[in-house]
């Protein structure tokens, strides 16, 4: 890329970030992640066991083959449980990175604005570098910022709907009013689809159900790593 992504007080080279789920198994994951160049990797930290006594958990696997770890709240309804589960996950994974996530609807997996607001000022006050999952929505994203995340995430369409950008026009919105990285976060269902979020003005993509559910996992997140590429360029 022509400039590093700065998030908070890291940098990353690649603007693709992969999540860690729903891959058939850790091999393929691997395989995709690599092939994908990613650095930063999602990680569900209420459905990881830390505690394995073998020592072959998820967050190990990533940690010893190099990749940084972006711990998320997935599963949170309420502002209690998404703090506890970021404290928990600063406590293990010795990160203050947090992708915050407050689920509002069970069926579209649609964030709640309301409750995202107050859980991030809360964390942002804990000295936790947040990543917000939102709606595509400019005055939300824009509070967001106000309050200190260091990035906002909003969803392009639900997630694993694989629908793309559904308001390109909303996209265009946010990033004319936040300075920090613009994220897409949810909804991409192929290559095309990160080439589109990054000529919108997207500064990263993150994607999950597109690579874990390809038929060739490792070949679609390479054909991501290339649109982000092309759109980033165009």
């Amino acid at each position: 890329m022509d400039q590093p992504l700065k998030i908070g007080s890291e940098t990353f080279t690649s603007r693709l970030i992969l999540g860690s789920a729903r891959y058939p198994n850790h091999d393929v994951m691997l395989k995709a992640l690599r092939a994908g160049g990613a650095e930063l990797v999602t990680v569900a930290i209420r459905r990881v066991n830390l505690n394995d006594p073998t020592g072959e958990n998820l967050v190990s696997l990533l940690c010893r083959e190099g990749f940084r770890l972006l711990p998320n709240t997935a599963g949170c309804y309420t502002v209690r449980d998404a703090v506890v589960t970021a404290e928990l996950a600063r406590e293990a994974l010795e990160t203050n990175f947090i992708k915050l996530e407050i689920i509002a609807d069970e069926d579209t997996l649609y964030p709640d604005a309301e409750k995202l607001l107050e859980a991030a000022q809360i964390l942002v006050g804990k000295g936790f570098q947040v990543l917000p999952y939102s709606i595509d929505d400019p005055i939300t994203c824009k509070k967001l910022e106000d309050l200190g995340c260091v990035a906002v995430m909003p969803l392009g369409s639900p997630i694993g709907s694989g629908m793309g950008v559904l308001n390109p026009y909303n996209f265009s919105i946010i990033r004319s009013k936040v300075t920090v990285p613009l994220i897409l976060d949810a909804g991409v269902g192929t290559a095309s689809d990160a080439t589109l979020a990054m000529e919108l003005g997207c500064d990263a993509v993150l994607t999950d159900t597109a690579v874990a559910h390809a038929q060739d996992p490792a070949l679609m997140a390479e054909a991501m790593r290339h649109a982000c590429l092309a759109g980033r360029q165009a």
